[in-house]
Parts: C-alpha cells; sequence; structure tokens
C-alpha cells in the first residue's frame, strides 16, 4: 500500500473512524433517550417524575393549587360547618355545583375503612377540579395541571377550634399528595399518567369490591349496563345498570349475584342513607354520565400531553450528543411518530367516537341537567357544547366542552396543532373515516360554527368555509 491513509472497502480510515463514533453517540443517545420505555412496569409508572416532567418536584398549577396559594397568603379562608366542615366553602371558593355529587359506596379510595353502603363517599367536580368527601375522614382532592395531569390534595376535617377555649384557631390547610395517590392513581389503569379514574365492580354488603367479578374503567364508551357498581344512582336511564345493588360471589359463575331487596332506579336515598350528612339527596346519573367522559378525556389530555414532552426531550438528548440543530419548527419523523400515536387517541374521545348509544332517555333527580348547560359559552345562535342530548348520546354537540379548558390550551404546540388539524379534517368532511361515522354533515357543520364564534385560538384555516 503506497502513500496516503490506509483505506478499507474503499473508504479513508478517518472516515471510517468518524462514521464509527458518530455512530456510537446515535447507540448512546437513543439508550439515553429510550432507557426508561425499556425499565419494568414499575420503573415505567414512574416516568413522569423523569425529566421532562419532574411530577413530584414541578410546581403545579391547577385551581386548588391556585387556591391553596391564595389561603397562604391570606388572600382567602374556608369556613367550617358544623356537619359538613370545610366541604361547602370548598366547593364555593372553586366553582363546583352541589349538584354535581355522585355518591359511591364501595370501599375503592385511600379512607375504604369510613366508606360502606350507610356512609357512601361523595364526589363533586368542576371542569379541572375534583372533590371527594368521607364522613368522619379527610377532604380528597385533584386538580388538573396542563403538564403534570392530576395533581393531588387532602385537607384535614380537624375543627378549627378543636385545641379547647383560648386555643389560636387553626385555618383549614391544603395538603399536596405525591405519593400514597400514585399507587392508584399513577399505574396500569391510568396509562402511566396521574390520572385519575372511575370504576364500576361487584360490591358486597360492605362495600368491599367481589374481585372475583372484576372491576372495569367507566367512560362515555361503557355499556350502561356495566356501569356504576358500587354507586348509588337517583334517576331512570330505561335499561339495568349495577348501580345500588350488592352483590354476593357465586360458585361455577363469572358474575356475583345481586342480592335480594338491592338495585333497581331509585329517586329517593332515605331509605339507605342519612341524606342529611351531605350536601345534596341525590346521586344523578346525568353528573354521572359527564363525570365518566370528563375523567377520561382528562386522561388523554395529559397522556398527549406528556407524551409529546417526553418526544421533544428525547429528541434534544440525540440531536445534542450528535451536535446537530434542526431547522426551527422542524422534527425527526420518530418524534412526530409519536406525537400522532398520543394524539390521535385525544382526538377520537374528544369526538365521542366509540361513544355507547342511547336507547332510553337518561333523567336525572337534581338541577345538574339545568344547571351543566349555563357554564359555558354560547354562539350567536344560542348553540353550545354544553348542550345536553340525553336521548340517543350525552351532547347535542358531539366535541367535549373541555376544548375550551386550561388543559386543552396548554397542550405543547406540536400536539395542539396535530389535535387542531384532525379536529378540522374531521369536521370539514375531509376525513371520512369509520372511527367518525357518527357525525352527521348537521353535526360537523354546527360544532365548526359554535367553535368559530365561542373559540378564540382557532387555526387560520378554520375560517374557510366547510365542505
Amino acid at each position: 500500500m503506497a502513500g496516503g491513509s490506509a483505506t478499507s472497502a474503499g473508504y479513508p480510515r478517518s472516515e471510517m473512524i468518524s462514521s464509527l463514533s458518530k455512530y456510537l453517540l446515535i447507540c448512546v443517545a437513543i439508550v439515553i433517550a429510550i432507557v426508561p420505555q425499556l425499565a419494568p412496569a414499575q420503573q415505567q409508572q414512574e416516568d413522569f417524575e423523569r425529566a421532562p416532567i419532574h411530577y413530584s418536584k414541578a410546581t403545579a398549577n391547577d385551581p386548588i393549587a391556585q387556591l391553596k396559594s391564595r389561603i397562604e397568603r391570606g388572600e382567602a379562608t374556608l369556613e367550617w360547618d358544623a356537619t359538613l366542615g370545610y366541604l361547602p366553602s370548598l366547593l364555593k371558593a372553586l366553582d363546583i355545583p352541589v349538584s354535581s355529587q355522585g355518591l359511591v359506596f364501595s370501599r375503592s379510595s385511600l379512607q375504604r375503612n369510613k366508606i360502606s353502603p350507610k356512609k357512601p363517599r361523595a364526589i363533586y367536580y368542576g371542569d379541572d377540579a375534583y372533590v371527594g368527601y368521607v364522613q368522619d375522614g379527610m377532604i380528597e382532592l385533584a386538580g388538573q395541571d396542563p403538564t403534570l395531569g392530576a395533581v393531588f390534595y387532602t385537607i384535614d376535617q380537624t375543627p378549627p377550634d378543636a385545641g379547647g377555649a383560648g386555643a389560636p384557631r387553626s385555618p383549614a390547610q391544603i395538603v399536596r399528595q405525591t405519593d400514597n395517590c400514585l399507587n392508584c392513581h399513577g399505574a396500569g389503569m391510568t396509562v402511566e399518567i396521574p390520572g385519575l379514574m372511575l370504576r364500576s365492580v361487584f360490591p358486597d354488603e360492605r362495600g368491599s369490591a367481589i374481585l372475583a367479578g372484576g372491576t372495569k374503567s367507566s367512560t362515555h364508551a361503557s355499556p350502561l349496563e356495566r356501569r356504576w357498581g358500587g354507586w348509588y344512582l337517583t334517576g331512570s336511564t330505561g335499561v339495568g345498570t349495577m348501580a345500588n345493588t350488592l352483590f354476593r360471589p357465586s360458585k361455577g359463575l363469572n358474575d356475583p349475584i345481586p342480592l335480594d331487596g338491592t338495585g333497581g332506579e331509585l329517586t329517593d336515598l332515605s331509605d339507605r342513607i342519612d341524606t342529611s350528612k351531605y350536601p345534596s339527596p341525590h346521586s344523578d346519573p346525568v353528573a354521572l354520565m359527564v363525570l365518566e367522559h370528563q375523567v377520561e378525556a382528562h386522561n388523554r389530555l395529559t397522556y398527549a400531553a406528556q407524551a409529546t414532552l417526553r418526544a421533544l426531550h428525547d429528541e434534544k438528548v440525540i440531536n445534542d450528543a450528535l451536535g446537530e440543530k434542526r431547522p426551527p419548527g422542524t422534527h425527526s419523523a420518530s418524534t412526530m411518530s409519536r406525537v400522532r400515536n398520543a394524539s390521535d387517541p385525544l382526538v377520537e374521545y374528544l369526538l365521542f367516537s366509540g361513544e355507547t348509544k342511547l336507547t332510553s332517555p337518561i333523567v336525572g333527580t337534581s338541577d345538574f341537567a339545568k344547571e351543566f348547560p349555563q357554564r359555558g359559552p354560547r354562539d350567536s345562535k344560542g348553540r353550545s357544547l354544553r348542550d345536553l342530548d340525553l336521548k340517543t348520546r350525552l351532547l347535542r354537540y358531539p366535541l367535549s366542552y373541555l376544548i375550551y379548558s386550561p388543559t386543552f390550551d396548554g397542550l405543547p404546540d406540536l400536539a395542539k396543532q396535530h389535535v387542531y388539524r384532525r379536529l378540522w379534517g374531521v369536521l370539514s368532511g375531509a376525513d371520512t373515516s369509520k372511527d367518525f361515522a357518527h357525525l352527521s354533515a348537521e353535526d360537523r357543520q354546527a360544532i365548526v360554527e359554535i367553535l368559530g364564534e365561542t373559540k378564540k385560538d382557532l387555526p387560520a384555516y378554520w375560517t374557510q368555509p366547510t365542505r
């Protein structure tokens, strides 16, 4: 070999070394980026504790965190009620309607020993905050943060004058919880993101779930016949549900057997519980159906946000390792694929793809069905995305009202751009896939018109006439 550098297969050795170094850097960067995805299940459940989320260390920005800050600055206080503790004042401070009350008697809470068919837990909610009330227990809260997902808190229900005469009054303290709650609310049933869940179980006489019967998450896609096991229901659905029912185990059968004297539709719970111990005597099916939709929608919003942030983080790790810079606004094919895969299920859910069709009208006993539509914007024709149908489906115009929420607005730009483009493809009529066959041309047109007048940050292409 005469003169020049050594070669192999026609490539200069220096180029071979450079290519090998680059290859090794790519391998290292990929390992750094994907190790959390290859970790054991328990480690996967903690992905939200790593960069870029840092769940427990991050400062939350949800309605409960904001109220907590106002209380600590002396700008707000929670008043004590002799029967309900801080609950009435808390609901008022968070603008959560009492009519949203749902009563769940299955022992499926951190305070399971204080819950029973005689003393159900009460759930209340607004668009981005949830409150759980247990008699003789603490108040459980969850606020929806655009990046962190569900953030959990508690309030001790100790009377402020418990120290006796002359002792200083102790104000209510909202305490953030980052440990125990995530054992359930950051695991498999919430797809490893900090989220909420509604479950339907087979409760026995004490309210304990009969494990052999299994458990199901309830969303707007769940068959009504399988919803609300372990819940009280006051109203009519027109079909048999699992509400108001206690069960006993069965031998040789998959499903436990209902106990005599339980089940069926109720309008009054006074023979089951002491309703004076709650702000409302109702557990309204309309409120529960909206809650089911909202919880899963929040979880999918969180999943889309966190998956997108992780994709962008991993892309940066790889680019930094290689010393490469991408033109602003451009991303790798793998990053875009991850964003699409995380955001498309959200689009489907926001448009009620797969929603169970109602065969009978849903009739509640509280004022929830009257109050809920009044809490959102309306267009010049008086239409709102919060208008209820309750005859064949939940909403009159099937696009989730959570599109107005801070959680939606707080999506990473890359995810939000994709969601908006997919929504436009469906609503403009360009996307006619079977996932959206339930939307009529009138539905699509109405939704576009309502959003055009009530949503301020729509992309410019939404102003085009629909096809």
